[in-house]
């Protein structure tokens, strides 16, 4: 299972986010995409942070009970990013997940260029891919 590779199974199209994006677009991506989160990245591309669904609620609520735009993406997304490589272990990446609480994680490459993404369903499909081709064999 270790030659099971991050970027055999992660989202090349994930939902991204500029910093500059007010909130109200960036809700509407999530809704659009139905995706859980997803990385920010500058004009190059460059991972800067990450942004979910639930840092988008409380100021949706707000937005909607004061009827105005309260914040950029850049005021609400986390700086401090884990992610992972395309070159990574599936199976490192999944004793990782159970040790940290990110669902999705940026999948980058040595330069910090975004790649795509990975969560913790990929990495289930992956690992039952992987056992279910054992077992026919």
């Amino acid at each position: 299972m270790e030659s099971l590779k991050v970027s055999d199974y992660m989202n090349h199209y994930p939902v991204t986010f500029a910093p500059e994006m007010v909130i109200e677009e960036a809700s509407l991506r999530f809704l659009k995409t139905k995706q859980i989160g997803g990385p920010v990245i500058n004009d190059k591309k460059q991972l800067v942070g990450f942004l979910s669904e639930s840092d988008v609620l409380a100021t949706m609520l707000k937005t909607s009970y004061y009827g105005e735009h309260m914040s950029d993406v850049s005021d609400l997304m986390r700086p401090d990013v884990l992610s992972v490589k395309p070159y990574d272990s599936i199976v490192e990446l999944a004793q990782q997940m159970l040790g940290n609480k990110p669902k999705v994680y940026p999948v980058v490459d040595d330069d910090g260029h975004l790649l795509g993404t990975i969560c913790r369903n990929d990495v289930l499909r992956a690992i039952d891919i992987h056992q279910r081709s054992r077992i026919s064999r």
